[in-house]
């Protein structure tokens, strides 16, 4: 019988196995598609399919740079152990390699690492490793210089936080710093022209409320608002930011001090934004210990 790529998609849907592991399956039974989910699991393939509803927001970041561009990835588990684990990095530290040459996320996925697609060795990972994992974002800069930086690193070039900047001219020393700032302070924009709009008009919105209720003259609320939406520029802008080596700074007066121009950042950092149940260190290590 002949194997359409259709029938190892809806295999692959079914058990979280590998395109290869999926065809095979099928080719060893005949197209049969329940006894090819059996041989999958006789084969330990089919593990993936029931961790992949599982919540995974620990992981690693990593970061690479090569010539003038800079990659950062995310690559989830559900556990800090599996972060730890050097078959896991190992894993992480080849995406990374792989996400210099990729586009965007989906061709990362579908990139080649040792004669697999990166979606593919990451189900196989979840299978031998026994957690969800998943690839959850990608994200570049390009400049005359990039500088990584990675905060609570794990293993070499990946960690909890991973920072890339991108400079014309000043020096890596500077980028370094700069991209250690960025960790700490977790700017929202470069400057107020690379700030979303919906965040600046939510945050003028507020502050109207607030002027208003204080009874004073329309005249005067302006001056306030205009103030306070000054404030809160410099306090969400990398550039206008108090740069944390010397607060008597900004960031752009640091950059400028050293003959620099910021061009752009990228900070990721593991597992932000993921809605996590929480779940006592006990209980943990017991779930983890049984295989759960």
């Amino acid at each position: 019988m002949a194997i359409t790529a259709s029938m190892v998609k809806e295999l692959r849907d079914m058990t979280g196995a590998g395109m290869m592991d999926a065809k095979k399956a099928l080719t060893e039974t005949a197209g049969d598609m329940e006894a090819a989910v059996d041989w999958l699991r006789t084969k330990g393939l089919a593990k993936a399919a029931k961790k992949s509803g599982r919540t995974a927001a620990e992981g690693l970041v990593a970061v690479r740079v090569e010539g003038g561009r800079g990659v950062a990835v995310e690559i989830n588990s559900e556990t800090d152990f599996v972060a730890k684990n050097a078959e896991f990095q190992q894993m992480v530290a080849a995406i990374a390699g792989a996400a210099v040459d990729a586009a965007d996320l989906e061709a990362l996925r579908a990139a080649d690492l040792g004669g697999k697609s990166v979606a593919d060795t990451i189900t196989d990972k979840v299978a031998t490793i026994g957690e969800n994992m998943t690839l959850r974002r990608m994200a570049s800069v390009e400049g005359e210089t990039v500088v990584a930086y990675v905060h609570n690193a794990a293993a070499e070039g990946m960690g909890k936080i991973g920072v890339l900047v991108a400079l014309s001219g000043g020096t890596e020393s500077f980028g370094k710093q700069v991209a250690m700032h960025i960790a700490a302070t977790s700017p929202a924009a470069l400057d107020e022209a690379s700030l979303d709009p919906a965040i600046i008009e939510k945050e003028r919105q507020i502050q109207i409320e607030i002027a208003r209720q204080s009874g004073k003259p329309e005249n005067i609320i302006e001056n306030m608002i205009k103030g306070r939406m000054n404030k809160f520029m410099a306090e969400v802008t990398l550039l206008g930011q108090a740069f944390v080596i010397n607060p008597d700074q900004s960031v752009a007066d640091a950059a400028a001090e050293a003959g620099a121009i910021i061009t752009g950042f990228v900070r990721l950092e593991v597992g932000e934004g993921i809605e996590k149940a929480q779940e006592d260190f006990a209980a943990e290590v017991a779930k983890t210990a049984s295989g759960g």
